[in-house]
């Protein structure tokens, strides 16, 4: 199964119990419909993530990201403490693809920094 959406938040490495990494993102999916009456609704199903192959692609999960997962989706369902039941959609990705990057807060590149500072552009370039 293939999900595509925009990443929530920067992804996390997390470490199990065992000593298992795993990259850990959440990944948002908006979706809409028109009623009978022409109406529009909009929703969104938010999916947690786990991808266990390699935790070099974390730095490149950022928040704003777009990405289509391959992998398999499972109900996660859960009992608090106080005995309520919960559940949520999570993934279990076997390949990720990044469509668009999203970035970090306050980070800018060093190519944009330049242009800023002595007023040139890609374009002022001889060739």
């Amino acid at each position: 199964m293939e999900i595509t959406g925009r990443l929530c938040a920067d992804a996390d490495v997390k470490s199990t119990g065992n000593n298992r990494q795993l990259v850990a993102f959440t990944v948002v999916v908006n979706d809409y419909y028109k009623t009978k009456g022409g109406e529009e609704k909009e929703f969104s199903e938010f999916i947690n993530c786990s991808y266990w192959l390699s935790t070099k692609i974390a730095d490149s999960l950022l928040k704003g990201s777009i990405v289509t997962v391959a992998g398999r989706i499972y109900l996660n369902e859960y009992k608090d403490k106080e005995g309520n039941h919960h559940a949520n959609l999570a993934f279990h990705a076997n390949a990720i693809k990044i469509l668009a990057k999203g970035s970090r807060k306050g980070a800018t590149t060093q190519a944009s920094t330049e242009n800023a500072n002595t007023g040139t552009t890609k374009d002022d370039l001889p060739f």
